[in-house]
């Protein structure tokens, strides 16, 4: 029998042992625990002052749980029990949303993942349910699509069959968005990669199958679904649209406001979601009755899927809140370093000047302390007080110049960091970790970003131990981990253009609020 005393003590090394990494970020949300591949956040939702969210992970088992979370202010976390588990026959949980209903009821739609054995549970669409205070979360069984006919989570590995104007098309039941309410109906869309993938990809590809796209069903009661018709489709207006292999799964459907907090509510909706080859996404569009009709695309995620599973909510300050997974960990990390699993900060998107504008929570500022504003060096060095963990803004007039930025995470040799930096001849915000990373994860990444005539350009950049994250004039951001050899002497902050062009510099240390 293993005593009190020895699970303290082995408690605590683990604490100790994270403590000591050199990688463990401080303040981006790292799991406590378990091993978080995947790490999806799921089920966020907003209720009595505190933000509610879930994450995914795998347990020793190698089933698949919910762990839940809260906070008040998004910086600081409690651990609440698993509120999803493994049940009957299946293995877990994977994907999903919440939904918070006029009389306080949370609901968590998610992917049953499915058994392999020969008489367990074949996945699906499932829902759970809880009151205030949200400790303990109960099932809705069965989801039945029409009452006493065939039911939602009898279905095979994420595809069901539908009778759809005379004949019989697959459908998506994997990875449910959230729900939302409209004409006091319930609604919410299911995934497509698991249909993609049978169906529309491949030699023998039916056209019809290829593509993202997601199925919608609507309901009276919770209980009893049916299916409506695809909610949107793709209108490939050009080739940066998503193309026939890219699937659409953890997708988030909400409103957006026109402005960052306290923002009045537009006819315009966020369609997030990720395509499993190209990461996080999204569309801006309008509902047409029960259908979404898309008008703008755009990424989050560019040149591989580091960027992933999307989930957000909206609070009482009418801020569209949004996290992602980064899912660019080194291979075999929870064996390496004892922990896996870390996500973005949370990020507020609102809808203003046709455009989707992006920045961080400003809950961040709290974090924030002894402030200088450094002066460049004649090399371009910048001395900081904490190269591990810093924001950093900045202004540059850009008219004379074609770069501008900065490298963090600098070496002592000066051959391995990061560079974060405007690209005005390739129109592009750049976060290349190229040259401090050995594995696939180490590119440049070029997110689409362009000054107008006149206009500053504004870097706000976090560093965050193996975390960088940057958004440049609230207009575009690019989050991604790096992995340096010799991460404590990786300190060096160096500016990269001309120090004319530099107009203005401030540097923070920032508190740490993980757990440890």
């Amino acid at each position: 029998m293993i005593k009190p005393e020895d699970i303290g003590r082995t408690v605590r090394r683990y604490r100790e042992k994270l403590l000591q990494d050199d990688y463990r970020p401080t303040f981006h949300f790292a799991l406590p625990d378990s091993n978080g591949d995947p790490a999806d956040p799921n089920g966020a939702f907003y209720a009595d002052g505190r933000y509610h969210i879930m994450y995914l992970y795998r347990t020793a088992e190698g089933n698949f749980h919910w762990a839940h979370i809260s906070s008040f202010d998004l910086l600081h976390w409690r651990h609440h029990t698993d509120a999803l588990c493994v049940s009957g026959k299946d293995q877990g949980c994977f994907s999903g949303g919440a939904f918070l209903d006029d009389d306080g009821t949370a609901y968590l739609t998610f992917w049953k993942f499915p058994s392999p054995e020969e008489n367990g549970d074949n996945g699906g669409t499932a829902i759970a349910f809880s009151k205030p205070p949200y400790e303990h979360w109960e099932r809705i069984t069965p989801l039945a699509v029409e009452a006493g006919k065939t039911e939602l989570d009898r279905i095979d590995k994420g595809v069901r069959d539908e009778l759809v104007e005379g004949k019989i098309r697959h459908v998506g039941c994997a990875d449910p968005s959230n729900i939302w309410k409209m004409n006091g109906r319930y609604y919410l869309q299911t995934g497509n990669k698991k249909v993609l993938q049978y169906w529309g990809s491949g030699e023998t590809a039916d056209k019809y199958y290829s593509g993202d796209w997601t199925d919608l069903f609507c309901s009276d009661d919770m209980k009893n679904w049916r299916y409506v018709e695809r909610f949107y489709i793709n209108p490939h207006t050009d080739d940066t649209y998503p193309d026939e292999t890219e699937d659409d799964m953890c997708p988030s459907f909400l409103p957006l406001y026109d402005a960052k907090e306290n923002g009045n509510k537009t006819d315009k909706y966020l369609q997030l979601f990720i395509s499993h080859n190209r990461g996080c996404q999204y569309y801006v569009g309008e509902l047409d009755g029960e259908r979404f009709i898309p008008f703008k695309h755009g990424r989050m995620s560019w040149r591989d899927n580091a960027y992933f599973a999307p989930e957000a909510l909206i609070d009482e300050k009418n801020r569209h809140i949004m996290w992602a997974w980064l899912l660019d960990n080194p291979p075999c990390d929870f064996d390496t370093f004892g922990w896996s699993g870390v996500w973005s900060f949370p990020r507020v998107v609102w809808w203003e000047n046709d455009t989707l504008r992006m920045s961080p929570v400003s809950e961040l500022d709290l974090l924030q302390y002894d402030r200088h504003s450094p002066r460049p060096k004649e090399n371009g060095e910048i001395e900081i007080h904490d190269g591990e963990v810093f924001r950093l803004r900045a202004t540059f007039d850009c008219d004379a110049q074609d770069k501008a930025g900065f490298r963090v995470r600098v070496n002592k040799n000066g051959d391995s960091y990061a560079s974060v930096y405007y690209d005005r001849e390739r129109s592009s915000l750049v976060l290349d970790t190229s040259l401090c990373r050995d594995d696939k994860w180490g590119i440049k990444e070029e997110a689409p970003f362009e000054l107008s005539e006149g206009e500053m350009l504004s870097l706000d950049i976090f560093v965050d131990k193996s975390v960088i994250e940057v958004y440049a004039n609230e207009r575009q951001a690019i989050c991604r981990r790096v992995y340096s050899k010799n991460a404590s002497e990786s300190v060096g902050v160096y500016l990269m253009g001309e120090r004319e062009s530099l107009k203005s510099l401030n540097v923070w240390r920032l508190k740490p609020t993980n757990f440890y």
